[in-house]
């Protein structure tokens, strides 16, 4: 403990403490002098009896300063059962903290008690008006030196956290010479980093309680102080806490206070705008008339106690002992019911299924998959998980058709969880969610969204308005800090550090009450796809049910399941003008309607937004939306697949083969496909697995060569064209399909591959952002190597003749091609696992430069034209990150493929991932 002038730049300081009983002359003093600003205010008697009365959604406790003053030192000597957290209530506060503010409700969950001091001359009046009775104003600064002088009378310690280190040195200096009895228990300026970062603020609050503080004065600014205080109060150790916000400049003597006259006529706000325009203009002239009219609408008489918290129902988030993994069977009663709906999502599914299942150590889960898928690929996929259920809804039923067909098979649960399958669940997210829905009684509780690289994905979104589509038409994502009426979607970072109340938000992952669920109802089926989600919780507010975001509760955004296309833009936007009609009258939804249709027109030019307007503008072409659809009914094998053969070089592929050969069972039971598996130089059992696939040839090669296990599959094939496939490629039906109709039926096209994503999950940081930057090269979209699977007709095949002895075969046949004689094939996209880690990359990266070295030799063309495309895609310090860390393995993959092959295969096996 110290005296309040020290060494700051430690921290918590060491020097000598004072007696903690204060001469009795300046106990005297301290308790009779009143302050300049009492005077200046008027301040009531202090025996007024105090009372609550809601100004603009807020409860403030209206008392006389001494009354104030002494509630706070009686707390701060002798406690209570929670902390008491003390705040001033001003227009800024109604901003964040008032009725339709972005934090309402959020400090009444805390575990703290508030006492909130009225401040701000507009709810000084309103006050009045409401109880015929005048009170003073109560800001942090006119009460702050009372509070000091108090404490230093009684002994008590005083932290001080928040303000610049230079201005807590020169508030230390003040107050050393004018408050020497003060004792100061510390110090603290932590960069803003750590105020977001929940472990840090948690280390941040053990070295408070360390230093022994009584009274802990925040000086953050609103609302960053009070949400800090809430989260976190109850573990400084502190027995008061004063959200104080400037007072730390204002003891450093670095911002005047207004003239008493200013003050009296309601116009400080008007001086401090005058000194700081470029901080303030913001918060009183554009969010301080919204706060007002909230002043005036939201405000009511006297009320008593404290804003209520509605009860989580029983069972929401019940203590156990930790539970062995696996999932709950579906016929049971769960703490949770997972309903995932998928659509050509095999491999993501199951990666979220994985995530999912180390959930259930914390809860009971069950899980329910409706899958909207045309083949039964993903359904074969989830055959690992036999505890589950999984069910084709026999048709593209949509999203909203896909939940209420989970929803309808998935039995008693407590809530309800709603996932995206390519979501992956990070630890404790769904203990998170049940945890804050106890906490605050929400109906609906959302998780924070994050992309691969783990930077933040937006997902938090405000109710649809005309002026908000409006900024949106005119602004899109830039300015991203303008007011929230303007702006639909929230991108302010500060929202996703902090629990609190939301309009709505994406529907990738939401957390429903099983009361809520019932009362709701089904989720609207004419959407199909787009505002399903923010017409479901427009229900859920119209029930007066709350939706929370919980920050705690972490999930990883894939995006193997999102996709854009125009007629998909046209959709969403055509859900949105169907969503105002919905909730508003006529003549609002056609001003919403002109929005809209105003963002496609600005956007009509650029590239691929091309045809959206006129989709969404003439309603008669709504029908050629994407809708739902029912998939005819058939015994499972399609005497229309188009024939051909898919040829399958293998060497010691034993782990993955398996799953390859199963994505190709339904083409295989048409009878029109062969399937050749060429195992060459297998030692460890390739062969036994592709002869356990009935309907599939298998040759036998001595020698371990792809090239000539090529050859030998060509030799014997006898259909075209022909799908070449490496052994750890799994290819849709779908996409197979597709790939042999246009190899069969596009005039010109000789050489064709299907889509292809790359699939990073568990990748260290630098593979992903490889990955990335390969993505964006324009060659690397429309060449034919990259994604272990091309295809030929016969005569491709004829100017092929043999395979040469290359090590890499696809981009000798993309060379070997024209790009008009080339094509990629729009549809399911193949997945490319890979590599996880530095090492394997350039492991692999040494084999193709070898294969492009080889092909050099040979008189082969190669572009010169990557590096330029790479940089050309910069669009931000994120992607030109991406790029240089693309650049640096390309020339280390370059060095390293001088060095000679040694006598192990050269491969990734990160990426062949055995079979479950």
């Amino acid at each position: 403990m110290t005296s309040a002038r020290g060494d700051l730049r430690r921290r918590i300081h060491g020097l000598g403490t004072v007696d903690r009983v204060a001469p009795k002359s300046v106990a005297h003093r301290a308790e009779r002098r009143p302050s300049a600003a009492s005077r200046s205010t008027g301040s009531a008697p202090a025996r007024i009896q105090g009372m609550k009365v809601n100004l603009g959604g807020v409860a403030v406790d209206l008392m006389g300063r001494d009354e104030a003053v002494a509630s706070i030192m009686q707390r701060a000597v002798s406690g209570g059962p929670k902390p008491l957290g003390v705040l001033s209530a001003n227009l800024d506060h109604l901003n964040h903290f008032g009725a339709g503010g972005r934090w309402e409700n959020t400090l009444d969950i805390a575990a703290v008690e508030w006492m909130t001091l009225l401040d701000g001359a507009p709810l000084v009046a309103k006050a009045a008006e409401l109880t015929g009775q005048r009170w003073p104003r109560l800001a942090g600064s006119d009460l702050i030196g009372q509070i000091l002088d108090t404490a230093a009378v009684r002994g008590l310690s005083v932290g001080f956290l928040g303000g610049s280190e230079e201005a807590q040195r020169m508030a230390a200096d003040r107050l050393g010479t004018e408050k020497p009895l003060l004792r100061v228990a510390g110090w603290w300026a932590p960069a803003r980093h750590v105020l977001t970062d929940p472990r840090a603020s948690r280390r941040l609050c053990r070295e408070i309680s360390a230093a022994g503080a009584d009274i802990l004065l925040v000086c953050m600014g609103k609302p960053r102080q009070e949400l800090w205080i809430a989260e976190y109060g109850h573990l400084t150790g502190a027995k008061v806490l004063l959200a104080f916000g400037a007072v730390v400049d204002f003891l450093a003597g670095n911002v005047r206070r207004a003239p008493a006259q200013v003050s009296s006529m309601g116009l400080e706000w008007a001086w401090r705008l005058a000194i700081e325009p470029r901080r303030l203009a913001r918060r009183y002239l554009l969010e301080g008339p919204e706060s007002y009219l909230r002043l005036r609408r939201h405000s009511a008489t006297p009320v008593p106690g404290v804003l209520s918290v509605p009860n989580a129902p029983a069972g929401t988030a019940r203590a156990r002992k930790p539970r062995p993994l696996g999932f709950t069977p579906v016929d049971r009663h769960a703490d949770v019911a997972a309903l995932v709906v998928t659509y050509n999502n095999g491999a993501d599914v199951c990666r979220l299924l994985e995530s999912l299942l180390q959930e259930t150590k914390d809860q009971s889960i069950k899980v329910v998959v409706a899958d909207n898928s045309p083949t039964p690929d993903t359904l074969a996929c989830l055959q690992k998980y036999p505890e589950i259920m999984a069910f084709a809804t026999g048709g593209n039923l949509g999203y909203a058709g896909g939940i209420n067909a989970a929803y309808a098979k998935a039995g008693p649960a407590d809530t309800y969880l709603v996932l995206n399958p390519d979501l992956r669940v990070q630890h404790g997210a769904v203990q998170a969610l049940r945890a804050s829905m106890a906490r605050t009684g929400a109906a609906v509780v959302v998780p924070l969204l994050q992309d691969e690289d783990g930077t933040l994905y937006p997902s938090l979104r405000r109710e649809p308005t005309i002026l908000r589509a409006l900024g949106d038409a005119a602004l899109g994502s830039k300015f991203p800090s303008r007011p929230g009426w303007l702006s639909e979607m929230d991108f302010d970072a500060e929202s996703y550090a902090h629990p609190h109340k939301v309009e709505w938000a994406t529907g990738a992952a939401l957390l429903v009450r099983a009361d809520v669920a019932a009362q709701v109802g089904s989720w609207d089926e004419s959407y199909f796809l787009y505002s399903e989600e923010t017409d479901y919780l427009h229900r859920v507010r119209d029930m007066k049910a709350a939706i929370w975001f919980e920050p705690l509760a972490a999930m990883t955004h894939c995006r193997g399941g999102s996709g854009s296309s125009p007629a998909l833009d046209a959709l969403m936007t055509a859900n949105r003008i169907r969503y105002a009609r919905k909730f508003h009258n006529v003549s609002y939804a056609r001003a919403f309607r002109a929005a809209v249709l105003l963002s496609a027109l600005l956007r009509a030019p650029l590239a691929g937004h091309r045809g959206i307007l006129g989709l969404v503008a003439w309603e008669s072409r709504w029908a050629d939306l994407p809708h739902a659809v029912a998939y005819p009914t058939s015994t499972g094998v399609d005497a229309d697949f188009p024939a051909g053969a898919v040829i399958i070089p293998a060497h010691n592929e034993a782990s993955v083969l398996g799953r390859t050969l199963a994505a190709l069972e339904l083409p295989l039971a048409t009878g029109r496909v062969e399937v050749i598996v060429a195992c060459n130089g297998c030692s460890d059992g390739t062969e036994a697995v592709a002869r356990s696939t009935p309907g599939v040839q298998v040759l036998h090669v001595g020698e371990a060569s792809k090239v000539a296990a090529l050859n030998a599959a060509d030799r014997a094939a006898t259909r075209w064209p022909r799908i070449y496939v490496d052994a750890d490629i799994e290819v849709p039906a779908e996409a197979l399909r597709a790939t042999m109709e246009a190899l069969s039926a596009t005039p010109g096209v000789l050489c064709a591959r299907p889509a292809f994503v790359y699939d990073t999950f568990g990748a260290s940081w630098p593979v992903r952002a490889y990955y990335r930057a390969r993505n964006r090269l324009p060659q690397a979209s429309g060449s034919m190597w990259g994604a272990g699977v091309y295809g030929l007709n016969e005569e491709g095949h004829e100017r092929l003749g043999a395979f040469p002895p290359v090590t890499a075969d696809d981009c000798y046949i993309d060379q070997l091609f024209s790009t008009s004689e080339k094509l990629v094939v729009e549809c399911v996209p193949v997945i490319v696992r890979t590599p996880r880690s530095t090492q394997l990359l350039l492991s692999t990266l040494r084999r193709v430069y070898r294969g492009n070295s080889e092909l050099r030799s040979m008189g082969g063309a190669r572009t010169g034209r990557t590096l330029r495309e790479l940089f050309a895609a910069v669009e931000g310090p994120a992607t030109a990150l991406d790029a240089l860390v693309y650049a640096a393995f390309a020339v280390a993959g370059r060095v390293a493929r001088k060095r000679r092959p040694g006598s192990a295969w050269e491969r990734d096996e990160s990426s062949r991932i055995p079979e479950l």
